[in-house]
């Protein structure tokens, strides 16, 4: 709450308080004004009982008055001392409210309704917060428990293999090398798990420091395609692509290297079989804009808008079968973000598209 709002209840309580002591003053002056009127309006005779009270009263007037008036003030002061006492009550025990939230509203008197306002709005943010910390300690526990399986399952077929080639000496040597093929596969594949996990301390604990100089984006993308064909074969994936020549950009060439291996990665992972990877290349007002198209199951707004979160994963069975921690995405919007730019993802009619625009220097 900012200090205008913090003073809002105090504020309205004041002009409360004045505004009562105006009033009694008032009524005070208007009632001593009658009375005076009153009591002179007759001749008062000795004999009388309250001859002498109204004589004293009179030579005493303005006396009598001024304490009569401070008498009522302090009244109300006293009763808004009570006031301001029972709202600090509630307030005390709004905030023990608060710090173990429900989800029962808090509720306080009318005098507090701002006060009421700004702490049921903290208490829905702490709620939203604890959520998503419960959410993501979850999704951390999940991924932990799917790579620990993971883990399990190529370890086991390096094991099996070894041991066969160990207790079968007499084995041909097409045999030989197929088993040593197949325990070399396994054992690339534990290696992909095991950096997983030196991934999710890696990108929990450290900062990612810049290396800026200039680099041919051009080139680099070029050379990122032929890399990856042998992994595309498997799907009979193809390129098509619009690399204009000597796109130049000032970045990290290892990190952003790494943010365009994550995106390729991703878009074969989730690509259709037999369809093509479209990769444009884009620089215009000082700006350089990377487009990543692959064809794929369309991803539901829901979670489009959280595959930048860590460890989240859209289609868990499949990030699973693949090895995928669901930090790859958020890595990259890191990155990104470091050199000044952006990272988008868009996805309709089977399709998914990220976009990346960065600062051309």
């Amino acid at each position: 709450m900012n200090e205008k709002r913090k003073s809002r209840v105090g504020r309205q309580l004041q002009s409360r308080m004045f505004a009562a002591l105006f009033f009694t003053a008032a009524v005070f002056g208007a009632l001593a004004l009658l009375a005076w009127r009153t009591g002179t309006s007759r001749v008062w005779q000795g004999w009388e009982p309250n001859y002498e009270l109204l004589r004293w009263i009179k030579d005493n007037f303005l006396l009598v008055g001024v304490c009569g008036l401070l008498t009522v003030w302090l009244g109300v002061a006293w009763w808004f001392v009570r006031r301001a006492l029972r709202c600090a009550d509630e307030l005390l025990q709004a905030t023990r409210q608060l710090a173990t939230p429900g989800e029962e509203p808090i509720r306080l008197s009318a005098d507090l309704q701002p006060a009421e306002d700004e702490l049921n709005l903290l208490r829905e943010q702490a709620l939203r917060a604890a959520y998503v910390a419960r959410e993501a300690e979850q999704r951390k526990n999940d991924l932990i428990v799917y790579l620990a399986h993971d883990l399990k399952t190529p370890l086991t077929s390096v094991v099996g293999y070894l041991t066969l080639l160990r207790d079968e000496p007499h084995l041909s040597p097409e045999m030989r090398a197929r088993y040593t093929g197949v325990a070399l596969d396994k054992a690339l594949r534990l290696e992909d798990l095991i950096n997983e996990f030196f991934e999710i301390t890696r990108f929990n604990l450290s900062t990612i420091e810049l290396e800026k100089e200039r680099v041919d984006v051009s080139r680099m993308l070029e050379q990122m395609m032929w890399e990856f064909k042998p992994l595309m074969a498997d799907k009979r994936l193809t390129w098509q692509a619009r690399l204009p020549k000597g796109v130049m950009l000032a970045c990290d060439a290892n990190k952003m290297e790494r943010v365009f291996d994550n995106l390729i990665r991703n878009a074969i992972s989730y690509s259709e079989p037999d369809s093509p990877l479209l990769l444009t290349l884009e620089s215009e007002n000082g700006r350089v804009t990377i487009r990543l198209e692959n064809r794929g199951r369309t991803i539901p707004p829901e979670s489009l808008a959280r595959l930048f979160e860590r460890f989240y994963r859209a289609d868990s069975a499949r990030a699973t079968r693949s090895g995928g921690a669901g930090l790859g995405l958020a890595i990259a919007k890191e990155i990104v973000t470091r050199h000044g730019g952006s990272i988008t993802a868009e996805s309709f009619d089977d399709r998914v598209i990220f976009t990346v625009r960065l600062p051309a220097s």
